[in-house]
């Protein structure tokens, strides 16, 4: 897997096959050039825009984005839903498809994404089920959207504990970023979306894991430049696994490295703990499962758990998180198919391959790895 080049601004991601799509991933230290951009993909539109958002996001930047907007589109009253991950559920969808038929929003009209993972899944399949499809736009605002889920098509909402189980692909027209606005994330949403920049690094892109390595300090500081490098790094890599795999058939599994056995970690947690922690600590117990085949040396897996460890991630769970619980949980992941789970591994730093069909012992001691208890 080798990253996508990218100018300055802009990576345009293309699908291979069907479906075929084509979408830009724009940087932009503002959001003044945000309505020029939406112009290029919408052309001359003359429809709706709805922003979804949730109450965190609106209160920073609901006001900047609408202003950015309102000269040259029309828009609905903004749906604002609490924020929190158990918010992610169909009874918030339903309140939003009520909002999208009052507001007499149809097929031309489209739904804006504004603010991390959670929003953008929810707004996306939305979209992708509102009136059998409408078109939407990504503005991710945490580190964990730009990096990780803002790209890419897939859209989801939770089903009680089991995380996107009822979801959709449906690709953005565009993907809309501001790095500036990563230096206002507080410092547990900051490291949670480091859990994502470290996994991409793991699996596609040594030289990002080197940079980790060498500007640690830099990143945590909350440069401009090393965010900026970090993302679109990134994006690169995400870029081009969606392009080969963009209905997750095949190759698009590596993405998963690490969320196995973090989702079950997020769900017996039920959300209290963030995606990234979560994607951490299945990352260290993934991590030992590589260093018993072989595929890393120790004082390797050492500098990993300690590079994730640097940037105020967790490796082990908590003593009340249930072994067996988790165990159920990995079992029931929609990664398994025919009762056998598929799982990511490292063949050495910065590539990765699907294992399909990990022993159970194996998954038992990857669980026990991380369990402080």
């Amino acid at each position: 897997m080798r990253p996508m080049q990218y100018d300055s601004s802009k990576l345009v991601i293309k699908g291979r096959g069907e479906p075929g799509f084509s979408y830009p991933i724009v940087w932009e230290d503002s959001f003044s050039a945000l309505s020029d951009e939406i112009r290029k993909v919408l052309g001359s539109f003359s429809g709706k825009l709805c922003i979804m958002t949730d109450s965190h996001v609106s209160e920073l930047y609901l006001q900047p984005v609408t202003e950015a907007l309102k000269s040259s589109y029309t828009l609905t009253k903004p749906f604002i839903f609490p924020a929190g991950e158990k918010h992610k559920q169909l009874s918030v969808l339903q309140e939003f498809y009520q909002h999208l038929l009052c507001s007499e929003m149809d097929r031309k009209d489209v739904i804006v994404a504004l603010g991390g993972g959670v929003t953008g899944d929810m707004a996306g399949f939305a979209a992708a089920t509102y009136r059998r499809g409408i078109r939407f736009i990504q503005i991710p605002t945490t580190l964990l959207a730009q990096v990780d889920s803002s790209i890419g098509g897939k859209t989801a909402v939770d089903l009680g504990s089991f995380k996107n189980m009822i979801g959709a692909f449906h690709q953005p027209l565009l993907v809309y970023m501001n790095p500036l606005v990563l230096q206002t994330l507080s410092g547990e949403q900051f490291s949670s979306g480091m859990g994502e920049v470290i996994k991409t690094a793991l699996i596609g892109d040594e030289q990002l894991y080197t940079y980790l390595k060498m500007n640690a300090e830099a990143i945590c500081r909350g440069e401009a430049s090393a965010l900026r490098h970090i993302v679109r790094a990134c994006c690169a890599v995400k870029a081009a696994v969606v392009e080969e795999d963009p209905l997750d058939q095949g190759i698009r599994a590596v993405l998963n490295f690490g969320h196995t056995i973090g989702h079950a970690v997020e769900a017996e947690s039920r959300f209290s703990l963030p995606h990234g922690h979560c994607v951490a600590i299945g990352m260290a117990a993934a991590l030992r499962l590589c260093e018993k085949r072989g595929f890393l040396k120790p004082e390797e897996r050492n500098e990993a758990a300690g590079l994730i460890s640097r940037f105020g991630l967790p490796t082990a769970a908590e003593e009340w998180v249930s072994q067996e619980k988790l165990l159920s949980l990995c079992m029931s992941d929609k990664k398994v198919e025919e009762g056998k789970l598929r799982f990511i591994l490292l063949n050495k730093i910065g590539s990765a391959f699907i294992e399909p069909n990990l022993e159970k012992d194996e998954l038992i001691e990857a669980i026990r790895s991380i369990s402080a208890g």
